[in-house]
């Protein structure tokens, strides 16, 4: 029976967290004002949209994001995390915590979207420079904003643009100190911890 369970985890962990991905990556999306015409754009919008319109009626947006996306991801990350107690331990815990667990795995998953962008571009800027491929224009949309506030307090280097280091540096910071910290704080499980 527990190697039923610990499958079911599995197997949960693991397709809750793309679908959470391709949520969160939508919000990311309309954060940054990528072009919505890239065919990789118009699958985060269909696979999200049957359970967006009916939270759009609901929530709001605010300063011209749809807040309803984030709040569909922080449901989400609810929803996995509970699942996963659930099987794990057969409760789920206490539901403020549960929510507060959910906004930092929310807030991980939020800081590892730009990381792992930031990573694919340093290593297309080498491999295929000014590529037209969808990929890697949504890729370069998601990381111009990150990386424009250091680009103007460094110096030009003369064609070496050295801001992602900067950027990763401050996004590992902000996952060591902030995230793992705040985890630590309110005694998140180990097994949630996987998921973020």
């Amino acid at each position: 029976m527990i190697g039923l369970n610990t499958a079911a985890v599995y197997v949960l962990q693991t397709l809750g967290s793309l679908y959470l991905l391709i949520v969160l990556l939508r919000f990311v999306l309309q954060l940054v004002r990528a072009n919505f015409y890239n065919p990789l754009c118009q699958f985060a919008v269909k696979a999200t949209q049957p359970l967006l319109k009916p939270l759009r009626r609901i929530i709001p947006s605010m300063f011209g994001l749809d807040m309803s996306s984030l709040v569909l991801a922080i449901l989400v990350q609810l929803a996995l995390m509970a699942l996963t107690l659930l099987l794990t331990y057969g409760t789920t815990g206490n539901p403020l915590q549960l929510f507060i667990w959910s906004l930092i795995g929310v807030t991980a998953l939020f800081l590892k979207i730009f990381f792992f962008a930031l990573i694919i571009s340093v290593i297309l800027s080498w491999v295929a420079p000014a590529s037209h491929n969808p990929g890697a224009e949504l890729v370069n949309q998601i990381c111009e904003p990150a990386l424009a506030p250091f680009r103007k307090i460094l110096p030009n280097l003369g064609g070496l643009d050295i801001s992602p280091i900067l950027a990763f540096m401050v996004l590992k910071l902000l996952d060591m100190l902030v995230i793992n910290n705040l985890a630590a704080m309110t005694m998140m499980p180990d097994i949630l911890r996987l998921l973020i």
